[in-house]
């Protein structure tokens, strides 16, 4: 096992490294460009790009796959007017095109990168494939509204949508997770703004995501439970605290949990995270000594086993790249 590889999974598996494991990333497309890839597809090759530039740049100890381009599942939402609307879904075709983009950008990506380091690909919940397919117009409050109305009109419908949109993820990750392409996937989940309750969402949405990363776990040991805050959105965090994940990374900021309080409150789970994602906050605006002083902080409350410093989310794409240089160089000083 290569040197980078064993270092990140020792982490995963609350074993002692030989120093501190760092995780950052951000986009490589712009907000228009983020589902059009299979409209556009040169989209692919600037993302790959992107990766390439960040490999040279940073040579990150893993990775995530951004799925910049490719976001969302192709469902169609325009004709759901209705809770029942929703019982139309059905599971994606294995030799829909999408699957094979999103397996000829995860080939790209490990060839950049190579086979020592660990690849995660990016999943968005079926939750946040529903709620962005509901959002018109990308208008995502809007999307939740009606997403709302119709856990109230029948969450039943809305709970066998959320399974169909999870099969055709499970399709995704067998797809791309295998030996030579990705290691394992980082799933993306959030409740924004903690608007559904968390009976409800344990009831009609978790069953789907935990659907997703039980597949995953078929196919790598190694999967990420992200649990997304970000623009500072909270969640419960109760209704995700036994999902079946190795690692889980949370907006420590956005939830006011920090690193080794999480820890605790994800059973001891390896954890990623300690810095906020803002240009704002201390990894886009603060001084090197800041930032140092803040590592030293990271890891003498919440230890050196279980641990990978990152952020709440995804960073600025014009962060200097310096600047996470210098939390890693630190790091592997602590």
């Amino acid at each position: 096992m290569s040197i980078k590889r064993e270092l990140v999974l020792k982490a995963f598996h609350n074993e002692k490294t030989d120093r501190i494991p760092v995780g950052f990333w951000f986009h490589f497309l712009e907000g228009d460009e983020f589902n059009a890839t299979l409209q556009r597809p040169e989209l692919l090759q600037k993302n790959l790009e992107g990766h390439r530039k960040f490999k040279e740049a940073f040579d990150p100890d893993f990775v995530k796959i951004m799925t910049d381009g490719l976001f969302n599942l192709p469902y169609d939402f325009s004709g759901v007017k209705t809770a029942e609307d929703l019982k139309k879904l059905e599971v994606l075709s294995g030799d829909h095109p999408f699957f094979e983009k999103n397996e000829e950008l995860v080939k790209g990506v490990r060839e950049i990168f190579g086979e020592d380091t660990l690849l995660f690909f990016n999943e968005f919940s079926p939750f946040n494939q529903l709620l962005s397919g509901l959002a018109v117009a990308g208008n995502r409050p809007l999307g939740l509204k009606r997403l709302k109305t119709f856990l109230e009109q029948d969450g039943k419908a809305v709970a066998y949508a959320l399974d169909v949109l999870a099969e055709s993820l499970n399709i995704l990750t067998r797809r791309v997770v295998k030996p030579g392409l990705a290691d394992g996937i980082y799933l993306s989940v959030n409740n924004p703004d903690r608007a559904i309750p968390a009976q409800i969402y344990s009831a009609f949405v978790a069953p789907s995501e935990v659907k997703v990363l039980e597949t995953a776990n078929t196919v790598s040991p190694d999967n990420i439970l992200h649990i997304c805050g970000y623009a500072g959105n909270k969640n419960i965090l109760s209704v995700y605290q036994n999902y079946p994940a190795e690692v889980v990374n949370w907006a420590v900021h956005a939830e006011n949990l920090g690193l080794a309080e999480g820890k605790k409150f994800f059973g001891g789970k390896a954890v990623i995270g300690g810095f906020d994602n803002v240009k704002e906050g201390l990894l886009y605006s603060g001084t090197r000594p800041e930032i140092e002083a803040y590592v030293e902080k990271l890891l003498a409350e919440a230890g050196r086993e279980g641990v990978i410093i990152g952020a709440d989310c995804t960073v600025p794409s014009d962060i200097d790249i310096e600047r996470l240089k210098w939390v890693r160089e630190k790091a592997a000083e602590a």
